[in-house]
């Protein structure tokens, strides 16, 4: 069927920036003259869709609901969703809760409409769709060897696509910037505006705009709204005797949810990282490319794969450590819901590190003990802060350069601390991520 260059709205809707956002435009649909027929099937039309829009975006907006069965995401028309829930009551409570609503503040508007499907066709799980009920290694047979080994190094090609995303404005985040500098209005963080205002806020608890999308303050919106790009990333010049699954995850969280990493066997030093999305993979090139730690320097490429697969029998890495690991359900991933996101802040390495969650009690010879045992340079500098709660610490610490502060962040991030007084079995986990302070006050 063809459609006009003006394309009517009679014949289709329309998904540009001019079409109205508000509920009370919407109306109904005026092509449909007979009453909808209740499906545990939702069709999900994105208006104005300035942001992407994945199945981790449509699964946290939809769950709020009831159980979420399938996803599956198509883009000829814009951006549309089809959700299967897991009955219709559940699929009736979502369309009424999330028509007219607005998944960032004033962008992302959702129609929605019972669909005509019995059931979704999910083929594998990847961005545009997904199963919940689909085991991770019905993907696909990943028991066969592949015809040509592992991928082909793309070092060579970061040039032109690092050029290309100074062209798109996607350029490292400038430090010293709070968090509401990137996750603000736009996002709906402020005053829970985003997802249909007070009643989402209330159904959550809080007031944060759902989705996993943090970008680059260079990044324009005709740039963010165009990228798709998969959420699998290679690193290469790693060392290979000091590096491994958990030390990689200590420095690749602080810009995303990390799900999956691999070390390739035929090739030292490098690895294959899975993050929560796409745009988490732009957030650490544009910030870690090229920094120099243990004695290497780390260069970071965007993949062509979608996902990572699952390895049953992993190899061990010089340090005897597997060289495969799934970190999806690591409570250490900063990135977990919005409210969490938005306490992170994007920043590019620095020789000054915040930490956090550690005991109340502790001392800051007890902090540089931590580093000591690691054979690393302990910091110069020990800054206690004022805690907002008694519950456990917080501080600054500065190094001698970047390169002493990176090499402590990635080997002491989420270090079990005991704390003694309390007599309690379990451990504070020390968070540490770069600071945007450029010095430290004297105690």
């Amino acid at each position: 069927m063809s459609y006009d260059s003006e394309g009517s709205y009679n014949k289709r809707m329309r998904t540009d920036g001019n079409y109205s956002t508000n509920i009370e435009r919407f109306g109904d649909n005026p092509r449909r003259k007979e009453p909808e027929k209740p499906n545990h099937i939702l069709l999900l039309t994105v208006v104005n869709p300035t942001y992407p829009i994945n199945v981790e975006v449509i699964q946290s907006v939809c769950k709020l609901y009831g159980e979420v069965i399938r996803i599956v995401i198509f883009r000829k028309r814009g951006v549309q969703a089809m959700v299967e829930f897991n009955n219709i009551e559940t699929a009736a409570r979502a369309k009424e809760g999330l028509h007219g609503a607005d998944i960032y503040s004033g962008c992302c508007t959702l129609r929605v409409e019972f669909g005509k499907a019995d059931k979704l066709n999910v083929f594998k799980n990847g961005p545009d769709s997904w199963d919940f009920t689909m085991p991770e290694d019905r993907n696909g047979d990943r028991s066969r060897p592949a015809l040509l080994g592992e991928a082909p190094s793309m070092s060579g090609r970061m040039g032109g696509r690092m050029d290309q995303m100074g062209e798109m404005g996607m350029s490292p985040m400038a430090g010293g910037r709070s968090s509401t500098d990137y996750y603000g209005d736009s996002f709906g963080m402020r005053d829970g505006r985003g997802m249909g205002g007070d009643r989402m806020r209330d159904m959550r608890g809080g007031g944060s705009g759902m989705g996993s999308g943090f970008m680059s303050s260079g990044m324009s919106a005709t740039s963010q709204d165009s990228y798709n790009g998969a959420p699998v990333m290679m690193v290469y010049e790693l060392n290979k005797d000091l590096m491994n699954c958990d030390r990689l995850f200590n420095l690749l969280c602080l810009y995303g949810n990390v799900i999956k990493i691999k070390f390739l066997k035929t090739k030292e030093g490098c690895a294959m990282v899975e993050m929560g999305d796409g745009l988490a993979v732009e957030r650490a090139i544009a910030n870690l490319n090229n920094q120099t730690f243990f004695d290497s320097k780390m260069t970071l490429a965007l993949s062509k794969q979608t996902y990572l697969a699952e390895v049953q029998s992993p190899y061990e890495l010089p340090d005897g450590t597997p060289s495969f690991k799934n970190t999806l359900g690591n409570k250490n991933n900063r990135f977990l819901n919005p409210d969490s996101a938005a306490r992170n802040r994007i920043l590019p390495p620095s020789k000054i590190l915040h930490f956090f969650n550690t005991p109340p009690n502790v001392s800051q010879e007890g902090i540089r003990q931590v580093f000591v045992d690691k054979d690393l340079c302990a910091p110069k500098t020990v800054h206690l802060l004022p805690s907002k709660t008694d519950k456990s610490s917080r501080g600054l610490l500065e190094f001698n350069n970047v390169v002493e502060a990176m090499e402590a962040l990635v080997a002491c991030n989420h270090t079990p601390i005991e704390n003694e007084e309390a007599n309690s079995r379990f451990p504070f986990i020390m968070k540490l991520s770069f600071s945007s302070s450029r010095t430290i006050p004297m105690d």
